[in-house]
């Protein structure tokens, strides 16, 4: 599943080809992957259908771009709507036209052959240019809300790497007193937004932390060492375009880099960079993990 320094790389490459963009037509291929919940008042109660997802779109143009943890926020000219798309574990965002591609997402080896069977839905804009929401296995989502209905949205998420609310202080309290494992934290979006299994096992590895550890059984300094190493791995990821994207090329050329840059994600057998010993794979909070189990405490 795309986290969040990939998914920052997707509305980071989006916003310089589709803002301001006419939509002129928009395909939907798959039902189940659009699920518009629209302000009742503006379109008279009329929810959940193809059409309604034609009538806020069509014509219309993306005029921002934002995220919060893995979820993509593209603000509808007027401000008034939003179209929200999850990629899930399998989608895909690819844009195509005057000679540029930009993509990213799950890879599934259709990339070269636009549309295919994967395609959900197709965007055209006024320029022949398309943007395409591929989805392997039908998890990822489309669809429209108001901004009440986003601020509702925004409250289900915790806080964030790299923003400002992202202190030890916030950190902390957020963890404070739960007996779960800090690698099933870390993955819960209403605590931290964005991290997933690829950054909660590098943080936790670069913190000398084991995955299973209760989450109020960590010390102060622990926590703390945790946190500073969170914000340095997710910074790092997103300078290096993330993990998933070593397949796709921009129209700047560039790939993604951070997945030579892992420690311990995929790599289970093999020596650790650190101690030298063995890359150890379990299972914690239902989710493949790895670690060391020399030098994670």
């Amino acid at each position: 599943m795309p986290e969040l320094p990939e998914v920052e790389t997707i509305k980071n490459d989006l916003q310089k080809v589709i803002l301001g963009k006419k939509i002129t037509n928009i395909e939907i291929r798959g039902g189940k992957t659009v699920n518009p919940v629209i302000n009742f008042e503006f379109l008279n109660g009329v929810k959940n259908k193809p059409e309604v997802f034609f009538k806020i779109l069509k014509n219309n143009f993306f005029s921002g771009i934002s995220r919060i943890g893995k979820l993509l926020i593209f603000e509808i000219a007027g401000g008034k709507n939003f179209l929200l798309i999850h990629l899930k574990m399998t989608g895909q965002l690819i844009f195509l036209g005057k000679g540029k591609m930009v993509a990213g997402g799950h890879e599934t080896g259709g990339e070269k052959e636009l549309p295919n069977k994967h395609t959900r839905i197709i965007f055209s804009f006024g320029d022949k240019e398309k943007l395409f929401f591929n989805d392997l296995r039908k998890f990822g989502y489309a669809k429209i809300v108001d901004a009440p209905e986003l601020g509702k949205i925004r409250e289900k998420y915790g806080i964030e790497p790299l923003t400002k609310n992202f202190t030890f202080k916030a950190f902390s309290k957020a963890i404070k007193g739960k007996n779960a494992s800090i690698k099933a934290i870390l993955l819960n979006q209403g605590v931290v937004a964005g991290i997933g299994n690829i950054y909660a096992d590098e943080a936790l590895f670069e913190a000398k932390i084991r995955p299973e550890r209760r989450a109020n059984a960590l010390s102060e300094s622990e926590k703390r060492v945790l946190f500073q190493s969170i914000n340095k791995i997710i910074k790092i990821a997103i300078k290096s375009r993330g993990t998933t994207f070593s397949s796709y090329v921009d129209a700047n050329g560039q790939k993604g880099g951070f997945t030579k840059l892992l420690k311990v994600y995929g790599r289970e057998g093999e020596k650790c960079r650190r101690c030298r010993g063995i890359i150890k794979k379990t299972k914690v909070a239902g989710r493949g993990t790895r670690y060391c189990e020399k030098c994670q405490k």
